[in-house]
């Protein structure tokens, strides 16, 4: 199947320590024009290292490694400024994995046992901007985080300002601060300033959270 939203291929980096895995997404990314394997990894050091060199799209990083796990990846990887796409692809439902994961930067977290066909549609709506989650995960992490609010206070929608409000509709629809300057005519710095201030306002701790918050509250609509 083939799709005209980028003119160039999507690269992908993909670091987990199952040789068979890795084979079986390499041969699944070969069907398709506009997602490409740059490059792989069954060790985090490598792929960390990969990930300097190649300067992928987007990085599909498995949880439970050997030595380094997924999540210490994970920040290693935006420590050293990675700006791309990190997808966590993994075994584990677990509410923790799912909540830990997204608090340090993933953009989003995909089962393993996923319909193939699923699992390039999902990495297609990644590499447009967009938080992807699994649709089985979707409840359990509206409902970790309402139950792991650092305050009691309730966010208020009307505390913020048009401008926020606007923002936050984009965060619900899964929007990079990217892709939501460019909808809004503004610039990407304008937008990481609102965001800070509406999750402050909104007694949140990230933009996930803001999301899933603003779908849950119908925001979103």
């Amino acid at each position: 199947m083939t799709t005209t939203a980028h003119e160039t291929p999507a690269t992908i980096l993909l670091i987990d320590d199952h040789p068979l895995l890795r084979r079986g997404v390499a041969q699944l990314l070969e069907l398709e024009d506009d997602l490409v394997l740059a490059g792989e990894a069954g060790e985090p050091e490598v792929g960390i290292r990969l990930a300097g060199e190649l300067d992928p799209d987007m990085i599909l990083l498995d949880l439970n490694m050997p030595g380094m796990d997924g999540i210490e990846t994970l920040k290693r990887l935006r420590e050293q400024e990675y700006a791309g796409r990190i997808v966590m692809f993994t075994v584990s439902d677990h509410e923790e994995d799912v909540v830990s994961a997204l608090r340090n930067g993933a953009d989003g977290y995909l089962l393993k046992d996923m319909d193939p066909d699923e699992m390039v549609r999902q990495l297609r709506q990644a590499a447009l901007g967009r938080m992807v989650i699994s649709e089985s995960l979707t409840a359990l992490l509206a409902e970790a985080l309402r139950s792991q609010r650092s305050q009691p206070a309730a966010p208020d929608i009307q505390s913020l300002t048009q401008r926020e409000r606007e923002i936050l509709r984009e965060l619900a629809a899964g929007l990079s601060n990217k892709l939501i300057a460019r909808k809004l005519d503004i610039t990407e710095g304008t937008v990481k300033v609102h965001v800070k201030h509406l999750l402050k306002k909104l007694n949140l701790r990230s933009r996930v959270e803001a999301a899933v918050w603003a779908v849950q509250e119908g925001v979103d609509k």
